[in-house]
């Protein structure tokens, strides 16, 4: 039977000898079966998680305007400010407003490729209205970033694999992403709850890279997971927790044995207020080809435990299939990874691709219009 609530990891037994390899059996079954996790004590210190909640609920309470100083198509990076309903998941409008953070770079030689354009400086708030705003989350994006990297060489032995096995796509001073995140309630939306109608907090989506680390900042639901019924499993807030996502790359690399899950956010009911959320997005060498992607699994997973992958399928009745975009994929535009991300980006965010990439926006929008039109057709033809 598919999973029907998301188990809990302690970190902190990783550490000992004693209880790792437990650890490590429990963190198998999590890769295979569910793809989402609860993990506790993960070493960061209670004081920073609090003033990252209040710095980041704090950014939505300044002047409209100066929010504005720092909008996301202000900069070539889709680094900055989100206006509420700006982006775009699953060809529908999410209805959050957010500001997007990176461990920054300096801006890039004129003669890069056009994906080192992601690789920049931050545009932060006003130190003179937020002044703890940007140390705070400079130091979360670095403390978050060596997390996320032990936690993927565990992921690695989990599965039978040399802690090691993914270095190879981590630069040496690679780039993490983060997110602050607010969700209005439906009442703020203009949603009239009383006609049934789910707000589309962010559509249902798998997250792109190797993992994803949500530190859930109040009390509200919202985030939900799919398992392989189909079935939207809650994902409540726990206190002294992150959510661990794991992504499309991850399942690229390790033959499908590591599973990315579909998952969405609902908009928060009338009356409730707004939910706040603060995701953390650990980064892939942008130069990394489809082809090393697809290349580095193949003779190195060991054979017994792709077995007991193919078992985990067969038990709940195979791969449900679904409509969700995988970004690891070769055969289309896009050789390199960070030439997928930056289209990516472009469709997520198409304010930014207006200004910047008119050309990779075309191109989308005439690769849209030309499924729309074949799914019209095969339509018609029933």
């Amino acid at each position: 039977m598919s999973f029907t609530e998301i188990p809990i990891l302690d970190l902190a037994l990783a550490g000992d000898p004693a209880t790792k390899p437990a650890f490590l059996a429990d963190l198998r079954h999590v890769l295979m079966e569910v793809g989402f996790l609860y993990l506790k004590n993960v070493g960061i210190p209670d004081e920073l998680f609090s003033q990252v909640i209040t710095e980041g609920r704090g950014f939505f309470d300044i002047p409209q305007e100066e929010k504005l100083k720092i909008e996301m198509k202000n900069a070539k990076s889709f680094l900055g400010y989100s206006q509420l309903s700006a982006e775009i998941t699953a060809g529908k409008v999410d209805h959050r407003e957010q500001i997007d953070l990176s461990t920054e770079h300096p801006i890039p030689a004129p003669d890069a490729p056009l994906y080192y354009n992601l690789l920049a400086p931050n545009q932060w708030p006003s130190e003179s209205i937020l002044p703890n705003f940007r140390p705070v989350f400079t130091e979360y994006m670095q403390r978050m970033g060596a997390v996320s990297t032990a936690f993927t060489s565990l992921i690695a032995e989990a599965i039978s694999l040399p802690a090691n096995a993914f270095n190879k796509y981590f630069d040496v001073d690679q780039q993490h992403k983060l997110k602050v995140v607010k969700y209005p309630d439906v009442s703020e939306l203009g949603i009239d709850d009383d006609a049934g109608i789910e707000g589309q907090g962010v559509g249902p989506h798998k997250d792109s890279m190797l993992s994803s680390y949500l530190l859930q900042a109040n009390h509200h639901r919202g985030l939900q997971v799919q398992n392989m019924k189909g079935q939207w499993i809650d994902c409540p807030p726990i206190a002294g927790t992150l959510v661990v996502a794991i992504g499309q790359g991850l399942e690229a690399l390790t033959q499908g044995v590591c599973c990315s899950t579909t998952h969405r956010v609902l908009s928060p009911p009338a009356g409730k207020g707004s939910r706040f959320s603060i995701p953390f997005f650990q980064g892939v060498r942008g130069d990394a080809t489809f082809e090393d992607l697809e290349n580095v699994g193949v003779g190195k997973v060991p054979e017994d435990v792709k077995e007991q992958r193919r078992r985990v399928l067969e038990r709940n009745g195979g791969t449900r299939l679904d409509d969700v975009e995988f970004t690891f994929r070769a055969g289309g535009v896009a050789r390199t990874l960070g030439e997928a991300t930056l289209r990516n980006r472009v469709k997520s965010h198409p304010d930014v691709g207006e200004r910047w990439y008119l050309d990779i926006l075309r191109d989308i929008r005439a690769q849209q219009l030309e499924e729309r039109q074949t799914a019209a057709a095969a339509a018609e033809a029933q």
